[in-house]
């Protein structure tokens, strides 16, 4: 198995590992941090939260080693492009992932404090509490457009270089910009987060991760154009 082959493979499953951790992380932090009550579950079941930071993590390592493998490969297309998305999803999105779980973290102290101060300081408390969760959605929406900005940078390079089928860099691009509207929605109050529509929107990219993610670890990068990239390395 060839370098190439093995880059493809790990790429694949870095996405998988990345989306499933992601989704995860909603799974067991969304029922908590909707409720109305939410200082008191979190304090009650601080571990939910934390296991939600663990997978978080763990997706946005999985994430921002993509573009650090396929760099090497994406180099010879366009370099600026490639360093751009490895700026973009391997460090900048690396920094929201860390910023996010940081309020989390911040949240569960909040709610202890809460807990042991009773009906005195409940509204000091409350008011810290809906700040952090207001912080994380902003953070949240940053990292959409972060995230929207380097998968564009990655899906033209992909277009260009042909390593993977067209139609699913096609398909990308489609899905990545339903992706950003929705963060310039969520900024300006016209769409709330994990709303029908906002799940609608997302769906896409979701599916077409999944189905590039496939595609690597079945078929890998196309031969003819990984020589071509290699060609025109050569030529320069």
């Amino acid at each position: 198995m060839n370098t190439n082959r093995k880059s493809a493979i790990i790429v694949g499953v870095l996405y998988i590992i990345g989306t499933v951790a992601g989704v995860l992380s909603v799974i067991f932090t969304l029922p908590i941090l909707n409720a109305p009550d939410y200082l008191e579950k979190v304090s009650a079941d601080p571990n939910q939260i934390l296991l939600g930071v663990l997978f978080v993590l763990t997706m946005g390592l999985a994430l921002a080693m993509v573009p650090v493998v396929l760099f090497p490969i994406l180099k010879k297309q366009n370099e600026v492009l490639a360093l751009g998305y490895v700026v973009f999803r391997g460090a900048l999105e690396t920094v929201m992932y860390i910023a996010s779980v940081i309020t989390w973290l911040f949240l569960i102290l909040v709610s202890q404090e809460y807990s042991a101060a009773g009906t005195s300081g409940a509204s000091y408390f409350q008011t810290l509490g809906s700040i952090l969760l207001k912080g994380k959605d902003s953070i949240t929406t940053i990292l959409m457009i972060v995230f929207s900005l380097g998968a564009l940078m990655l899906y033209y390079l992909l277009y260009r270089s042909k390593l993977i089928p067209r139609w699913i860099s096609v398909w990308g691009f489609i899905a990545i910009l339903l992706h950003l509207a929705t963060g310039f929605l969520i900024i300006f109050q016209l769409m709330r987060p994990f709303s029908t529509i906002n799940l609608v929107m997302n769906s896409q990219i979701f599916l077409q991760e999944m189905v590039m993610a496939v595609w690597m670890i079945v078929k890998g990068f196309n031969p003819a154009a990984i020589a071509s990239l290699n060609a025109k390395v050569d030529t320069n």
